[in-house]
């Protein structure tokens, strides 16, 4: 049975390769609910230290709010937003009451509302609790998706899978943007149509997404599929006197709605023509934005009632939503770089057009406005001018799918994630120690001898066993606080030291009732994975993968591998341990740790200077 102890033999020779990372005790307070409003979430880098300047620059996560408004205008955006938008703030939360997991209650989830800046308890509109409504702002499908867009819809479909863990009948709805500025240029320069360009990248994503876990929103519409319902939206803001035509053009007048700016904190004095928004002397305030743009050469056009073009950008979304889940909807998901201006824009249209929220606290547009946190590539903002710009593909094309779920996963979703290839790599390795682990355990379940029934558990066994119960306990809580998924990860730790404990010591393999604590350990960490969209990998084929993967990393097949590790046991048979040495050394620096003694030759490692 010597292939279980393939998981200790690798923390051995890597013990930094895990448990460093997982910050036990920090997380283990945030779980145990001992994480107050004033509390700061320190991103960790890939060595598990605190990123320079991250546990400054997170407070906003732990209390303050996302999205810091003007210290003597927000007092007024918020009361005007209660006033026109509407308002879910929970009373429990205004008066002080419970919050976050303090209530211990594990069928409450709370989630921080960008309109408010405060957690809150969620409260479905509709009356039975049942049904939950949920959109997401999806990609403009010109190009393949980046690492960004990871970041997005994983965290998205982490809420999705709780809300129906929690019991929910959840409509989640995520759009395509098949008509914009930059699709019309890629299609001119590709010789393309636009919707064979379209077809093509929404293809793509579904791959992308399909790969990295991600559940398939129950509806998928694409914005061409809905000019007719856009043209019908715009019509009834213009008859309402919150939308004007213009040569063909047609915009919507901020002036109209005296809370405009509430959901990102803005001031309209922050738009001032000739700085940030363009001279445009049709337009009755700079900062009016447009609902229907005319039609220009060379760009897909509709006939409407104000001559042929194409609907804006934020129209699209604002007709989606009322065509496909009602004028009203319980969350409202997308990047921290939405938030300005296309969700305030959003927001000003649904509300107008639909009068939703014309009193205090009465039936918003949206009820709960939830963004995750910006993604940087080795601490500087992502971008193609810059060489650090990164495609789903690219990155899985070296690393497994749910090696970037991992990595992800071990940030809070509100909170700016450094992405870096170091990262990467330690992911990787904490992945394959994770799966390494449950593959040894199945093999000790498999193999095992019928045990008896003790009636009282060993001590070792009775907190083995306590201990998975308390982890599926501490996991349900941190989800159900604002998706604390790196205090989720964190709960891996314990289980599978317990688990190796059983595995490799001599009390752990002679306890009585091993087999029934592994069992109920294992279940729990199925459970965990589950929780967060990583899979169980019942079937063993997991490692396989990463495997190839690092092969693929180091510039080497199999057969070249076995080769080297051949070359270096006729250096050890020959006594030459400088050789011997210098190609092991050689293939760690590539990704390659060679394993003395263990049932196999060889797993993954990090590449130090990676």
């Amino acid at each position: 049975m010597t292939t279980t102890t393939t998981a200790a033999f690798m923390a051995r020779a890597n013990p930094r390769s895990f448990g460093r990372i997982l910050l036990a005790h920090r997380q283990r307070a945030l779980s145990e609910g001992r994480w107050t409003r004033r509390s700061v979430v320190v991103v960790t880098n890939a060595s598990g230290q605190s990123a320079p300047g991250t546990a400054r620059a997170n407070r906003g996560i732990g209390g303050t709010p996302l999205i810091r408004s003007d210290a003597a205008t927000g007092p007024t955006l918020a009361r005007n937003a209660r006033l026109v938008y509407g308002s879910a703030v929970s009373e429990t939360v205004e008066n002080g009451g419970e919050s976050g997991t303090e209530g211990r209650d594990l069928t409450k989830l709370w989630l921080t509302n960008t309109m408010t800046r405060k957690k809150e308890l969620f409260i479905p509109r509709d009356p039975a609790g049942k049904k939950v409504q949920m959109y997401v702002c999806g990609v403009t499908v010109y190009d393949y998706s980046h690492i960004g867009h990871a970041r997005v819809y994983v965290a998205f479909d982490v809420l999705y899978r709780r809300l129906m863990g929690l019991g929910y009948d959840v409509t989640y709805c995520r759009n395509f943007t098949d008509i914009d500025d930059k699709i019309i240029k890629r299609s001119n320069e590709s010789g393309e149509t636009c919707e064979a360009l379209t077809n093509k990248f929404i293809d793509a994503f579904h791959e992308d997404m399909t790969a990295l876990g991600c559940l398939r929103p129950t509806l998928e519409p694409r914005a061409t599929e809905c000019v007719d319902d856009i043209i019908a939206f715009i019509e009834r803001l213009i008859a309402k006197g919150n939308a004007y035509e213009a040569s063909g053009d047609v915009y919507f007048s901020v002036d109209t709605l005296p809370a405009y700016g509430a959901l990102s904190g803005r001031k309209q004095d922050d738009n001032r023509a000739g700085e940030r928004v363009a001279v445009d002397e049709r337009k009755k305030n700079p900062a009016d934005f447009a609902l229907w743009k005319t039609a220009k050469p060379g760009e897909p056009t509709w006939t409407s009632p104000w001559g042929d073009g194409r609907p804006g950008w934020h129209i699209e979304c604002s007709a989606m939503i009322e065509k496909m889940l009602g004028p009203t909807i319980d969350i409202h998901g997308g990047g921290q770089d939405l938030v300005f201006p296309h969700h305030e824009n959003e927001l000003a249209q649904s509300s107008a057009a639909c009068g939703c929220g014309a009193h205090a606290d009465e039936n918003p547009f949206v009820r709960y406005w939830v963004h995750n946190g910006f993604v940087k590539v080795d601490s500087e903002k992502m971008s193609k001018s810059l060489g650090n710009f990164f495609t789903i593909r690219e990155v899985l094309d070296k690393y497994h799918p749910f090696v970037l779920r991992f990595m992800l996963l071990g940030a809070h979703y509100r909170a700016p994630i450094n992405y870096t290839q170091r990262a990467l790599e330690e992911a990787s390795d904490r992945v394959y120690y994770l799966y390494q682990t449950l593959q040894d355990v199945r093999s000790v379940i498999r193999d095992a001898a019928v045990e008896e029934d003790a009636t009282k558990p060993v001590p070792m066994v009775a907190d083995a066993l306590k201990l998975a119960n308390e982890t599926e306990k501490q996991v349900l809580e941190s989800l159900n606080d604002d998706l604390n998924t790196p205090a989720v990860m964190a709960t891996l730790s314990a289980p599978l030291k317990s688990m190796n404990d059983f595995m490799t010591t001599k009390a752990g393999k002679k306890a009585v009732g091993r087999v029934r604590a592994l069992q109920a350990l294992l279940t729990s960490i199925e459970g965990v994975l589950e929780a967060v969209g990583m899979p169980r990998d019942e079937e063993d084929v997991f490692l396989g993968e990463l495997r190839a993967k690092a092969l693929h990393r180091a510039g080497l097949t199999e057969d070249a591998l076995l080769a080297k590790i051949e070359e270096r046991k006729k250096a050890r048979d020959a006594k030459d341990f400088a050789e011997s040495d210098r190609l092991r050394d050689e293939l760690s620096a590539r990704g390659i740790g060679l394993m003395d003694g263990a049932a196999v030759a060889w797993r993954p490692v990090p590449v130090v200077d990676a």
